[in-house]
């Protein structure tokens, strides 16, 4: 069995020395992945999000909390900037509600639970209509093996986005992917790619924490399809803004197989 080791969770970003990275300065090299943004918290901290239609942004649930003291994070302090590269976004959003899977929980333990429910949709005010920003498709799990490719920002190179191509679906383990790429501080809610016979991008997961398996680096992501249907039908039917006025207890933790530590 392929075991995990450790993980960690926060707000993550791609290593710049993992392989295959390639950092896409120019607005010709992220051509294709201008509706991939970063997501500014607070003014304090950023994820990575993607958009999946003109008005919703796919992300991790741990990015609607503030780490310090486990509140949601209150929409206003919420901003998605599309295609975000050298001081400069193809399109800049106000939040209008945010809504975390029902199943996660910041101030649970921190456990490979966690990383199955890490997913979050955010409702922009308004919609991105924009001819060089298409939304992407999402699709089914990918069996072990695939290739996949990860897009994303890090605290060493916020920027500009950056895509790791040259990773793979190492392990699937009750509803969580183990993937090779290699992620560090700041791409949390980075879109999991798979490629089609043309090498279109379709979405399959979202980047939740880095870990060590066997002794190697690894990224984890959890199964789409189920999560994010019931995440667009607490969207449609949700009436919290989410203002932030929902305090939680963090810190919490139990005594598992693995060792996670939260930065």
């Amino acid at each position: 069995m392929f075991r995990v080791l450790t993980v960690i969770f926060g707000l993550l970003g791609g290593v710049a020395s993992a392989q295959g990275l390639f950092s896409m300065e120019s607005r010709e090299d992220g051509r294709r992945w201008e509706a991939v943004g970063r997501l500014e918290i607070a003014g304090e901290a950023f994820c990575t999000g993607a958009l999946i239609d003109e008005r919703t942004v796919l992300t991790a649930a741990h990015c609607l909390f503030d780490p310090a003291t486990g509140a949601r994070v209150p929409v206003d302090e919420i901003q998605f900037l599309a295609g975000w590269r050298n001081g400069r976004a193809s399109a800049y959003r106000r939040v209008r509600r945010a809504v975390p899977h029902p199943g996660y929980s910041y101030s649970g333990p921190a456990d490979t639970d966690r990383v199955r429910h890490d997913l979050a949709l955010i409702e922009l005010q308004h919609p991105i209509r924009n001819t060089t920003i298409v939304p992407f498709a999402t699709d089914t799990r990918p069996e072990t093996g695939v290739r996949v490719g990860v897009v994303s920002y890090a605290h060493d190179r916020s920027e500009a986005p950056s895509l790791q191509e040259l990773c793979r679906v190492v392990s699937r383990q009750e509803g969580i992917f183990v993937l090779s790429c290699e992620v560090d501080f700041g791409a949390s809610g980075s879109p999991v790619f798979t490629f089609d016979e043309d090498d279109n991008p379709r979405i399959v997961s979202v980047v939740s924490a880095k870990a060590a398996a066997n002794g190697k680096p690894v990224s984890l992501g959890m199964v789409l399809e189920d999560p994010l249907d019931l995440l667009r039908l607490e969207l449609a039917s949700s009436a919290d803004a989410g203002a932030g006025l929902d305090r939680m207890q963090a810190g919490a933790r139990r005594q598992t197989g693995a060792k996670f530590v939260r930065p």
